[in-house]
C-alpha cells in the first residue's frame, strides 16, 4: 500500500472495473482519474476483477492508495446475480456488483475514517453508499448507460430485446435516483451531460460534461512503427475489445454492409478487425473474403499508423469514443458514423466520412486507398491537442469534485426508486 498522508484530504474511489491498464474505453477514464486522485487525496479504492489477466496489475494500484479492496467478479459470478437481480424486479447492473465483502469494507471504512469525498465510476457501484446521506458524493456516469441498452433492444429481437429494453427503463429510473441525491454527475462529453440535463431538469445543474483526454506522447504519429500488413496491401482497420457488444454489433455491420462494396472494386485491400477477446461471431467475419481477424495485439499503434483508414462503424454508442480520438492524435482518416463522432466537435481539414449510409462510407473508403501512402491527417492531432489533453480536462475535473455542494433534493422524491436497490 502507498504511505499515507494525514494532510491530504481523503476519497473513497468506488470502480466497477479494476482501473489499470488503460486498455479499453471506461479503463482507460478510470486510470487516468485514479492516478490523478492520487496525487491530490488519500485513495481508498473498491473495485472488481472481470478479467483474471488484470490481476498481474494489483500491485501498481495498491502502490497508489491507501487501501484497497479488490473483489473477484468472474462470468459465472455476474450471471447468477444478474439472475438474482431479475428475481428482484431491479436492473442487472444493479446486482452484478452486489458484493457483501465490498459493502463490509465500506461500511467499516466509513466507521474507522473521516472521509472527505466519494467518487462512484460507474451506475452500478452506487448503492454501496446510496444509505450515506451524509457524504458528499459525486457519480461519474460516463455514459447513460440506460440509453445503451435501449439501443441493444433496438438492434435485437425475441428475448433478448424485451431483456435489453426491461433494463434501459430500470436502470435509466436508477440512474436518475443517482442524480437526485448525489451531489454532482459527471459525463465523458458535453453532449452526453445535455442529453441526461434533458431527463432530470430539476437537477441539471448538477451534471457536468467533462472530456476524455488523449496521452499524445503516447499516440505519436510521428514515431517509426514497424508494418504489420503484406507489402502491397492497403488496409482499413478497426480496433477495439470484440467481446464488447457494441463493437461486435459494428464489426458485423461494417463486414457484411460496406466491405463488400470495397473489397469488389479492391481486391489489394483489406479490413483488419484488431482487438481483444473476439467473439465466435467477430472469428466468423474473418472467414470472408479480404477480412482478417487478429485478436489481441501487443501494440495497436502499428495497426493505426500503417492504415489507409481506421473505421468506427459504430451504431451503438454513447458518450465519447477513445479509439475515435486515439486515431484523430494519430492522424488517420476516418469512417465514422454519426453515433461514433457524438460528443465530438467537427474541425476544418477533418478526412473520411461521417455517414451510416454504406455507400457513402464505402466511396469515402476507396478514394483513400488508391492513395500509394497512407495519408495524414494533421487537422485531426491538432484538434486533439487543443480540446483533449489530460491536464487540462481533469483540471475541470478537480472543480467539480472541490465544489459540488451537499445535494438539498428531499429524499422523499427518489425513496420509491431506491427501496429496492438497497434491500
Amino acid at each position: 500500500m502507498a504511505a499515507t498522508h494525514p494532510h491530504r484530504p481523503s476519497v473513497l474511489f468506488l470502480c466497477h472495473r479494476l482501473p489499470w491498464p488503460p486498455s479499453k474505453g471506461d479503463k482507460i477514464r478510470s486510470y487516468h482519474v485514479l492516478r490523478w486522485l492520487a496525487e491530490r487525496y488519500q485513495v481508498y479504492l473498491g473495485t472488481f476483477v472481470d478479467d483474471p489477466a488484470d490481476w498481474q496489475y494489483l500491485a501498481a494500484v495498491e502502490s497508489l492508495c491507501a487501501g484497497v479492496c479488490v473483489r473477484p467478479l468472474g462470468p459465472w459470478r455476474k450471471r447468477w446475480r444478474a439472475l438474482a437481480s431479475l428475481m428482484r424486479g431491479e436492473a442487472l447492473t444493479i446486482g452484478v456488483y452486489r458484493d457483501r465483502a465490498m459493502r463490509s469494507w465500506v461500511l467499516r471504512l466509513l466507521a474507522e475514517h473521516e472521509l472527505d469525498l466519494v467518487l462512484c465510476y460507474s451506475a452500478g457501484v452506487a448503492p454501496l453508499v446510496m444509505r450515506h446521506a451524509q457524504l458528499r458524493r459525486v457519480m461519474d456516469f460516463v455514459d447513460v448507460d440506460s440509453d445503451k441498452w435501449r439501443q441493444y433492444a433496438q438492434a435485437h429481437r425475441g428475448s433478448k430485446r424485451m431483456i435489453y429494453r426491461r433494463e434501459a427503463r430500470k436502470l435509466m429510473a436508477f440512474e436518475h435516483a443517482i442524480a437526485g441525491q448525489f451531489d454532482a454527475s459527471i459525463f465523458v462529453s458535453e453532449a452526453e451531460a445535455s442529453f441526461f440535463r434533458q431527463q432530470i431538469p430539476a437537477w441539471a445543474d448538477k451534471v457536468h460534461g467533462i472530456p476524455n483526454g488523449v496521452d499524445t506522447g503516447y499516440w505519436d504519429p510521428h514515431r517509426t512503427y514497424p508494418d504489420p500488413y503484406p507489402s502491397g496491401e492497403r488496409a482499413v482497420v478497426f480496433v477495439g475489445a470484440m467481446d464488447y457488444r457494441a463493437n461486435v454489433h459494428a464489426a458485423q455491420w461494417f463486414a457484411h454492409e460496406v466491405w463488400p462494396k470495397i473489397y469488389s472494386r479492391r481486391h489489394q485491400a483489406c479490413f483488419y478487425i484488431v482487438g481483444s477477446n473476439p467473439t465466435p461471431a467477430v472469428r466468423a467475419l474473418g472467414e470472408l473474403a479480404g477480412i482478417k481477424v487478429t485478436g489481441r495485439v501487443e501494440d495497436v499503434r502499428p495497426w493505426l499508423a500503417h492504415a489507409h483508414a481506421v473505421a468506427a462503424p459504430l451504431r451503438i454508442a454513447r458518450g465519447i469514443q477513445n479509439k475515435v480520438l486515439e486515431a484523430m492524435a494519430m492522424e488517420k482518416v476516418l469512417l465514422a458514423t454519426p453515433e461514433a463522432w457524438e460528443g465530438i466537435e467537427d474541425f476544418e481539414g477533418r478526412q473520411g466520412c461521417i455517414s451510416d449510409v454504406p455507400e457513402i462510407m464505402a466511396a469515402a473508403a476507396l478514394r483513400w486507398l488508391d492513395a500509394a501512402q497512407a495519408g495524414r491527417v494533421p487537422p485531426a492531432r491538432a484538434k486533439i491537442l487543443s480540446h483533449y489533453d489530460w491536464s487540462r480536462n481533469l483540471d475541470i475535473y478537480e472543480h467539480v469534485l472541490c465544489n459540488s455542494s451537499p445535494a438539498t433534493t428531499p429524499v422523499g422524491a427518489v425513496v420509491a426508486s431506491l427501496s429496492e436497490v438497497e434491500s
